[in-house]
């Protein structure tokens, strides 16, 4: 752990996770059955994480911002039958207790709050031998609905026998030769996908995992040098925040123990990864996925170099840019972006949101609902987002579930959501609001905009609600009611030189 440098050995991790999954197994859990976990970057994170792998089960864990309303959907969107947590979450663990009545087991690190066990108390009473026949466990992480509630991301695994071969870790060994020597750093909250398993990746492995508990450019620097860390994933505004730092402070950082630096989750400006390249060196790669695993696209700096503003060549699935009617279209042509792959996927509880990610002619072939297109050499470019998720500080935003609670508040007659550019995170949530009066000062308007956030933040973790909100005696719709949301969008990028 970063700030305390607290050890945990591969033995102690072992013990607790195996204590862990006798104690899910004697509650009635059985493999196949869900979990859900919501933690900041704790020192037990990864025990509950192994605990959960080692009983076979499929966890959802959970962002530690999330409102209480949507923290409660999720558990109980995902079936959980157990849930863990924090003294940390006390407020919101009392908040939620009568809103999850199928939670029989509840759990919290720290401390216990009423209807909550404590953790560390009912874990050590469990035997440390494994479970007998141990099937893998695997995550169920949450991504946007049709209806503007998040959806379980649920991967088609099987099976498998603990410890089988995992594809995450494939690539790690593959591309950025992790093995039981890589000292991981990893700056991000460990609910999010690609933190959460590069990580398990590391600890498939054998190497070290160093957990920021909250990211800082100069302490970032200073590990990387304490600990001669040799690889670290990030996101762009990472970056971003490391080139803002003084010469001097950056200068007096030894990174040379850094062989890979790998970043995804969002587009990194041009300029900003050229200056990044120039000062780490060719050790800074990117590639583009998603949590539904259909395809893998992967560029190094050479190839970047190369091929400015690529993400790369497809390295898992063959991919097709397609129009709307599901047509081919050639080199250079911009479309959706599908992956052919033989990976399945399905969103928990939402078969029209899966049924859309499909290919309308039926070929098997799959989209995350980005839009590019592929130069001559199969190089692959983003230039939008056909669903207008936002990407702010490589966090997804989805902007329906703004839409859906500013259009509830009585002063709102029409209202669109989508990202608009800001240098440091790539983009910032704006909503343009057509209201039942329109304003009539400055400071009328202001008054207005500030309890619509109010209002939205009341039910959304604050991250996903407007920063500013414009306003406009109507929104541009089709006769049909079809919102132009494209005309709004693209007045708001102009200037930026970009549209993503």
């Amino acid at each position: 752990m970063a700030s305390t440098s607290q050890v945990i050995t591969y033995q102690e991790l072992d013990d607790s996770a195996n204590r862990l999954s006798q104690l899910l197994y004697h509650h009635g859990l059985r493999s196949g059955d869900h979990i859900a976990i919501c933690l900041e970057n704790h020192p037990r994170f990864f025990e509950v994480i192994w605990g959960c792998h080692y009983a076979g089960l499929i966890y959802t864990a959970c962002s530690s911002r999330l409102t209480s309303d949507e923290l409660s959907y999720i558990i109980n969107d995902c079936s959980a039958k157990a849930f863990i947590t924090s003294i940390h979450k006390a407020d919101q663990a009392v908040e939620i207790a009568d809103s999850i009545p199928r939670v029989d087991l509840r759990l919290m690190l720290d401390g216990t709050v009423a209807g909550y066990d404590s953790y560390e108390d009912v874990v050590a009473q469990q035997s440390a031998l494994p479970l007998d026949d141990r099937v893998d466990g695997s995550d169920m992480l949450y991504s946007s609905g049709t209806t503007g509630r998040p959806k379980g991301v649920a991967l088609n695994l099987g099976n498998s026998p603990l410890g089988s071969p995992n594809g995450v870790t494939s690539l790690g060994q593959f591309l950025f030769s992790m093995n039981d020597s890589t000292i991981y750093l990893s700056p991000a909250p460990l609910y999010h996908a690609a933190p959460l398993r590069w990580n398990l990746a590391v600890h498939r492995v054998g190497g070290t995992t160093i957990i920021m508990e909250h990211f800082d450019a100069q302490e970032f620097l200073q590990l990387i040098q304490q600990y001669s860390v040799t690889h670290s994933q990030t996101v762009p505004t990472m970056f971003v925040r490391l080139l803002k730092l003084p010469d001097d402070v950056r200068k007096q950082y030894d990174t040379t123990s850094l062989t890979h630096i790998f970043h995804a989750a969002a587009p990194c400006p041009v300029d900003i990864k050229q200056q990044t390249i120039e000062w780490l060196g060719p050790i800074v790669h990117e590639y583009y996925a998603g949590s539904e695993g259909n395809g893998f696209v992967y560029c190094n700096s050479e190839q970047w170099l190369s091929h400015p503003g690529t993400v790369g060549q497809s390295l898992q699935g063959v991919i097709h840019i397609l129009d709307d009617e599901g047509n081919e279209l050639p080199v250079g042509q911009i479309g959706t972006i599908y992956f052919e792959s033989a990976a399945k996927f399905e969103y928990h509880n939402d078969p029209e949101k899966t049924e859309a990610s499909k290919d309308i002619l039926g070929r098997g072939w799959s989209t995350l609902g980005d839009i590019g297109y592929l130069d001559d050499e199969s190089y692959l470019y983003l230039t939008d987002r056909k669903a207008f998720m936002i990407i702010a500080g490589g966090v997804n935003i989805y902007p329906q579930e703004a839409e859906n609670v500013l259009v509830s508040h009585p002063d709102v007659a029409d209202v669109a959501v989508f990202g608009v550019p800001n240098d440091e995170f790539g983009e910032e949530v704006k909503a343009v609001v057509q209201p039942t009066t329109m304003p009539t000062s400055e400071a009328e308007a202001k008054v207005l905009e500030q309890k619509l956030i109010a209002h939205c933040r009341a039910s959304l973790a604050s991250f996903k609600c407007p920063k500013s909100i414009d306003f406009r005696a109507e929104l541009p719709r089709h006769p049909t009611g079809k919102l132009y949301k494209r005309l709004l969008k693209d007045e708001y990028w102009a200037a930026a030189g970009r549209s993503i």
